[in-house]
C-alpha cells in the first residue's frame, strides 16, 4: 500500500464485487486528496444510497453524510452554504444522482456553489437489483428491461454543462491518471464541478448483458471510449455509440 493510501483509507479491504470500477475510482479519489494536500478538517464527503455511495465511508478517513437515496447533493449544498471553507465531495452512483437525484444534481450546476460531484457511472443500478438507470445503454438487458432497455440515456456531460456546470469531465476508471487529474482540477475550480467515472459492474451489467469475462468488459469500455477531439473527426455514424472523454467546460 503507498503512503498516499495508508493515510486516507480506513481499511486495507473493500466490500466492493471482484472487477467493480469502484475500487479504481476510491484509489484516484485519495490520490487526487493526497496530491493536493487537503486538510481532513476541512474535508466533507457526501454520499446516497448504493454500490458507489459506500467509497467515502466506511473506506476513507474522513467525515461524511451517508444521506437518502437521491438526496446527496441537496445535503452537500446545505453543508457548503453553512460552512463555505468546507471541501465538500459529493460520490455516488449514476442512479443516485441522476435518476433520484437528477433534480438535485441539476440546480447544484445552475447555482454554482462549490460542490465537486463524482459519479461513478455502471450504467445501472447495482446494489439494488439491477434495474435499467438513467444511463443504461439503448438495448442493453436489465432486471427491469429484461428484452433490452428501450430508452435513450442520458448523455451526463451534456445533461450537466446545459445545467450550467462550469468544469465536467469524463474518464474510464482505467485511466486512472487523467481522472486524477480532473478531480484535482475540479477541487480547485472553487465552482461547481462534475465528474463522471464510467465504471464496470460485472454482477449486475456484465452477467445480465452475458459478459462473463471482467477483462472483456473493461475491454469493451475502453474500445466504447474515445477522446473529445478524436470524436470531432468521426462520421455520425462512427461515434455511435461511443463515450466521448476530455475534460469540458469553462475551468
Amino acid at each position: 500500500m503507498t503512503r498516499a493510501l495508508e493515510h486516507w483509507l480506513r481499511v486495507k479491504s473493500s466490500t466492493f464485487c471482484p472487477g467493480c470500477g469502484h475500487g479504481i475510482l476510491l484509489g484516484a479519489v485519495v490520490r487526487a486528496l493526497d496530491e493536493l494536500g487537503v486538510d481532513r478538517k476541512n474535508l466533507l464527503f457526501v454520499s446516497g444510497i448504493g454500490c458507489a455511495a459506500w467509497i467515502p465511508s466506511p473506506h476513507i478517513k474522513a467525515d461524511t453524510l451517508h444521506t437518502l437515496h437521491g438526496r446527496a447533493v441537496a445535503y452537500a449544498t446545505g453543508a457548503k452554504l453553512f460552512n463555505p471553507k468546507l471541501t465538500t465531495l459529493v460520490v455516488s452512483g449514476d442512479g443516485d444522482l441522476t435518476s433520484i437525484g437528477g433534480n438535485h444534481l441539476i440546480h447544484a450546476a445552475r447555482r454554482n456553489l462549490g460542490l465537486t460531484v463524482i459519479c461513478a457511472n455502471n450504467q445501472i443500478y447495482g446494489m439494488t437489483g439491477g434495474q435499467t438507470a438513467s444511463t443504461t445503454p439503448v438495448g442493453a438487458l436489465t432486471a427491469t428491461a429484461p428484452s433490452g432497455n428501450a430508452w435513450r440515456p442520458f448523455d451526463l456531460v451534456k445533461l450537466v454543462l446545459g445545467a450550467g456546470g462550469r468544469f465536467v469531465a469524463r474518464w474510464p476508471v482505467s485511466r486512472p491518471r487523467p481522472l486524477i487529474a480532473s478531480i484535482k482540477k475540479g477541487i480547485q475550480s472553487g465552482q461547481f464541478a462534475f465528474i463522471e467515472a464510467i465504471s464496470p459492474c460485472p454482477t449486475q451489467f456484465g452477467r445480465r448483458n452475458r459478459v462473463d469475462e471482467v477483462t472483456e468488459l473493461y475491454r469493451r469500455m475502453d474500445a466504447d471510449c474515445v477522446e473529445a477531439a478524436e470524436a470531432d473527426k468521426l462520421s455520425p455514424e462512427e461515434r455511435a455509440g461511443k463515450i466521448v472523454i476530455g475534460e469540458f467546460g469553462d475551468v
